[in-house]
């Protein structure tokens, strides 16, 4: 069913409306619904008991929903929520948004992507169309309802394990979870009925565990029904065109596919390819994703490990922007309405744009917006323009945080290429990637066992079909995987040698340590010193790649354990770093806020000061002072520019850009294995020279009688070469049984005899 948003938007019950149960017939507004419209109200296929007459919602939380006058304001216990603006006022800041996430992605577990988990699409190598899975809908599809369902519980059984999110929290010293789950697991549809059985039992599992070692998990909704941006990460790869009948040559029939140039998503309804827009929105979807939203709160509102919801992952950049927040704004209320503590996270769509989100949803309390950085899709370059660019995020973020407020970046990782297997689809590729020749290593045994259908790669064999607009697959036993960088060192070098060489660099010119090393620490600084934190993408990957798995990157030594706050992180943009961005008190905080803000930092940082009498300007000095004492000191700690809603970051440059990159990375590269600088490393050798040599003397002074006797007579005057300093027992440069020396005054100066003791 498709009719316009708007209206629909304005009566549905979605949104937690105030209209009485009484007042709810379709004569109480303007908008008039066809025949079926009664479906946009949510089904609660498996919680219909929070259902009220009315639409209306059963207050099953602590918070209870106040009715207003009007239809569009919706009063909580702490906020007024305003649905015409899509913003929220009188806010108490009962639950800032004070802490950083450091955390990682679990993806592949409840949505399948190929590149992720290869082993379990193997199977359809040399498949036709009617036998091929690319994602999580066709392997439904393909393989029937009870022979997926059984190959995903095996999945679900090893991909992630309990042991596993120990390691996360005790090893890799992660905080939080980013669970990518799939929207058919509460409100089933098509292939998945069946298919996905028990998964829900799977997610109440982890949540268990996140609990146990205290770690909180992001729900993600990943997928959506129709596919919200064409990726086969959506659930479901659109579109997908089989060409086979025209690929017979060289060889007779090829089973063929074209994706990529034709790629669409048509959750927000169907995409007209002409004019790049949507025409007519389907309600039905929308109606779909709401449900969604809604049975998940249900499900999981009392799971202490909880941090709270992201409706939908990666909406692609032609998705209207006005309908996708009016999405937002009524998911948010269905989220504060069951789950009032959750934090509630939204993609920006692609589109990280100030003018798009600054003033978005302002004043409405527990919410983030969620950012995809990545460089593997960027084109080669040197490791300083990689640099750069990780630390140049930091501006961007900051101005975000002004302008919106909170950011998270939700997907980051420490790919420089797009060699991944099946990165960009099963046997496919983006039209020109990989931009450079991968490095091929052997494809691993599959993680659940041998019983996987398709596995283990057979090393006789070639690449197989079917086949895509690219070329990423096994061949001969071996996956692509990524390529090394070289060691380049100052002078004619620009750091683009590894363009220009093998994928894989000999050992002695292996630089990849040293590059991988200072990109985390500069993404790290540059995502969590401003903003409210990150999640890696992927906490680990079936084919080994340390870019791409934070666990194997944190054994790899790329990404320190324990504490983000070392010395190597926070100067890591040290241009960026040095004094560009403070954190000030807003000039539109009210002083009834920023005096209780302003007491607890200066609490912490043992300030003993008083500001009973600082009122206005004064005030509002102090409090930017403390502030960002307080925030440098702890940014790296997890501390947020916040402070209850009075505190914001300003870019306030003080340094000139002089070439921060020379392109000189040894010098880092000893502190990572030493810890010292270069200059520390030449005064402690010298050092230890002089002391290894006097210790030396003292011995030789000590033990050998005719080199004492030797020093003694050459260097000493007369009156000194029987000194205590040489014949005493005590004495470092000699002993109680060295000789004497004695002048005969009749002999030449050379004729001393020596009198023994």
């Amino acid at each position: 069913m498709k009719f316009p948003i708007a209206c629909c938007y304005a009566i549905a019950g979605l949104a937690f409306s105030n209209v009485n149960a009484q007042d709810s017939d379709s004569s109480s507004t303007s908008c008039t619904f066809p025949v079926h419209a009664e479906k946009f109200r949510p089904d609660f296929i498996d919680h219909s008991s929070i259902m009220e007459d009315g639409f209306n919602f059963r207050d099953n939380r602590r918070r209870k929903l106040q009715q207003s006058s009007g239809n569009d304001d919706i009063a909580f216990d702490s906020f007024v929520a305003h649905r015409d603006t899509h913003t929220c006022s009188a806010d108490a800041h009962t639950e800032p948004f004070n802490t950083q996430v450091r955390g990682v992605c679990l993806g592949g577990w409840m949505v399948l992507e190929p590149w992720i988990t290869p082993s379990l699409f193997y199977q359809f190598l040399g498949k036709d169309e009617t036998t091929t899975a690319v994602d999580t809908y066709t392997f439904c599809e393909v393989l029937g309802a009870e022979e997926a369902n059984k190959q995903l519980r095996r999945h679900w059984d090893t991909w992630v394990t309990e042991e596993i999110i120990q390691e996360l929290a005790e090893v890799a010293h992660v905080t939080s979870l980013r669970l990518p789950v799939g929207d058919w697991s509460f409100n089933s549809y098509g292939p998945f009925a069946g298919c996905t059985d028990g998964s829900l039992d799977y997610i109440d599992k982890l949540l268990g565990w996140a609990d146990k070692y205290n770690l909180s998990v992001l729900l993600d909704v990943h997928t959506m029904k129709g596919s919200q941006n064409g990726f086969d990460n959506s659930g479901q790869a659109r579109r997908v065109e089989w060409t086979s009948k025209f690929s017979k040559w060289p060889e007779g029939d090829t089973s063929t596919f074209l994706h990529w140039p034709i790629r669409e998503a048509n959750w927000m309804g169907t995409f007209d390819r002409a004019s790049m827009t949507y025409p007519v929105v389907d309600m039905d979807n929308i109606n779909h994703a709401l449900t969604v939203v809604s049975n998940l709160v249900e499900r999981f509102k009392d799971s202490p490990a909880v941090l709270g919801l992201e409706p939908i992952n990666e909406p692609w950049e032609f998705t209207p922007i006005d309908e996708l927040k009016s999405f937002y704004f009524e998911s948010y209320l269905i989220v504060k309405r069951g789950a009032p503590n959750w934090k509630f996270v939204m993609h920006d769509s692609f589109r990280f744009d100030i003018d798009i989100w600054g003033g978005f949803m302002s004043g409405c309390p527990d919410r983030a917006l969620d950012t995809h950085i990545y460089q593997a899709w960027k084109t080669p370059s040197s490791r300083i323009s990689f640099y750069h660019d990780a630390c140049s995020w930091k501006q961007a973020i900051a101005g975000m945080e002004a302008a919106f407020g909170p950011v998270i970046v939700g997907e980051w990782s420490l790919a420089t290429d797009n060699c991944a297997m099946f990165l960009n689809g099963f046997n496919d590729n983006v039209p020109g990637y990989p931009m450079l020749p991968c490095k091929y290593v052997p494809c691993p045994d599959p993680y659940m066992g041998t019983d996987q259908p398709g596995t283990p790669v057979d090393p006789n064999r070639p690449y197989l079909g079917p086949y895509g607009t690219g070329v990423s697959g096994p061949s001969w036993g071996l996956c692509p995987a990524d390529r090394d960088w070289l060691k380049e060192h100052t002078g004619s070098a620009n750091g683009t040698d590894w363009i220009h060489a093998p994928p894989e660099a000999p050992p002695d010119r292996d630089g990849t340590d040293e590059v991988m090393t200072n990109l985390a620490r500069k993404k790290i600084n540059a995502f969590a010193g401003v903003g409210h934190g990150f999640y890696f993408w992927n906490f680990r990957t079936d084919v080994p790649e340390a870019q791409w798995s934070y666990l194997l990157a944190v054994e790899r030594g790329w990404i320190p354990t324990g504490s983000l706050e070392s010395d190597h992180i926070r100067s890591a943009c040290k241009r960026e770093d040095a004094g560009e961005f403070v954190c000030v008190a807003r000039s539109d905080a009210k002083e009834q806020y920023i005096r209780p803000n302003l007491k607890w930092a200066m609490g912490q940082l043992n300030d003993k000061s008083n500001i009973d009498n600082l009122h206005g300007e004064a005030l509002t000095k102090k409090a930017s002072l403390v502030y960002n004492e307080y925030w440098k000191l702890h940014q790296l700690q997890g501390s947020t520019c916040d402070f209850g809603g009075t505190a914001e970051l300003k870019y306030s440059p003080t340094v000139a850009d002089d070439d921060e990159f020379d392109d000189d990375w040894s010098e880092d590269d000893e502190e990572v294995i030493t810890g010292i600088s270069s200059l520390h490393a030449v005064i402690i050798g010298v050092v230890a020279m002089l002391a290894g040599g006097l210790i030396g003397f003292s011995v030789a002074m000590k033990k050998s009688k005719r080199f004492n006797m030797a020093v003694r007579r050459s260097l000493m005057p007369n009156k000194w070469k029987n000194s205590k300093v040489f014949t005493s027992r005590n004495s470092l440069f000699g002993a109680e049984d060295m000789p004497m020396l004695v002048d005969d005054k009749d002999s030449n100066e050379d004729d001393e005899i020596m009198l023994y003791k």
